[in-house]
């Protein structure tokens, strides 16, 4: 049996959690020439793009740290693509969502955190 990585690990575990919480997923790893969209889902009003971090329980910071500023304009380009693809009148929002793995467990989070709004789309909000 292939071993997953981490980072596939907690993409699976943080679409299962949007699942249970009552999210629609609509695509998962979503490419473009900017970047990729770990999720993009939607729920009530929004259409919510999700870039997911996992670490381990060790981890020195905290895995929201690793989403910078151009992680975040290269999301933000890949969403505005993506919207031109897929017109909708969902308000558009960025979540991040931090899956904390349990040591020697491949597929079990400590704890999983869903940060709404976790940051937003500065000077192109007229674009959306």
């Amino acid at each position: 049996m292939a071993q997953v990585s981490r980072g596939a690990a907690g993409e699976s575990l943080a679409a299962r959690y949007l699942r249970q919480k009552g999210y629609e997923l609509l695509d998962v790893n979503y490419h473009s020439r900017f970047g990729e969209i770990d999720i993009i889902a939607e729920k009530n009003d929004f259409l919510v793009f999700v870039e997911v971090k996992t670490r381990g329980e060790q981890a020195l910071y905290e895995p929201r740290e690793a989403v910078s500023a151009e992680k975040q304009r290269k999301i933000l380009q890949t969403a505005l693509l993506y919207l031109a693809q897929n017109p909708t009148e969902k308000q558009p929002r960025f979540d991040v969502i931090e899956v904390f793995m349990l040591k020697n467990a491949a597929m079990k989070a400590k704890k999983i955190e869903h940060i709404e709004n976790a940051f937003e789309a500065n000077g192109i909000q007229s674009a959306f």
